[in-house]
């Protein structure tokens, strides 16, 4: 097996989860604040990525990451990045794909706290932010937890869309998806198993640490 490619793996899936925390925490409480029925259309944007094919996805940002398109000439020629084929585009590519694997855990949490929690903190003069960092983010902990692990999860084998966007550049692009693809083409079984053996196993182990940390919160609160 190729040490660069388990690196740039894990590279791609730590990135993307920290990204879409950042953005998906303001944003589920945005959404979970805005009490419109016109809500019900970022929450599909946001979820299209779940029933979209991933090839349908990746062809749309290649062809907008591509130097012929006005946000893939501004990128190159503006801030010098070429996003197509290039690690920065399989990072945007991955963050989008991923988002919903993000919000949705995040906006469930939040929607299902007790409103009173932070009227309450209003009441006694608080800011949305300190509410939001001092009492929210700690009551949906678990949600937060189980969200990063289904997004970073989720970009571990993640297929369609770095083979389109992304294409299969060694130690640029090529993650372990691409590789295990690249080795069963080639009848290389024996590391084609050596790369699933490694995403089979980190996979078992990481949702087993939530299983188990979930359950450890709900005996807490039963007692």
């Amino acid at each position: 097996m190729d040490g660069t490619t388990l690196w740039l793996t894990a590279k791609l899936a730590f990135l993307t989860t920290g990204i879409l925390l950042v953005l998906c925490i303001p944003l589920a409480y945005a959404m979970h604040l805005w009490k419109s029925r016109w809500r019900v259309i970022p929450e599909t944007l946001v979820s299209l990525p779940l029933v979209l094919p991933p090839t349908v996805l990746g062809f749309y940002l290649l062809i907008a990451f591509s130097p012929a398109s006005a946000l893939g000439s501004w990128l190159n020629e503006t801030v010098g990045i070429h996003m197509a084929f290039s690690f920065e585009g399989l990072l945007l590519a991955s963050v989008i794909y991923s988002l919903p694997f993000m919000f949705q855990p995040v906006y469930a949490g939040f929607n299902q706290l007790d409103p009173s929690q932070r009227e309450s903190a209003l009441l006694m003069g608080k800011s949305e932010w300190t509410i939001l960092k001092r009492v929210l983010l700690p009551a949906i902990r678990p949600s937060l937890i189980t969200a990063s692990v289904l997004t970073w999860a989720h970009t571990l084998g993640e297929f369609g869309v770095v083979l389109m966007v992304g294409g299969n550049i060694p130690g640029e692009t090529r993650v372990i998806s691409i590789a295990i693809f690249d080795e069963v083409e080639a009848l290389n079984y024996s590391v084609a198993h050596g790369y699933s053996a490694v995403l089979l196993g980190v996979s078992f182990l990481i949702l087993l640490g939530v299983y188990l940390f979930n359950h450890q919160q709900h005996r807490r609160r039963l007692i």
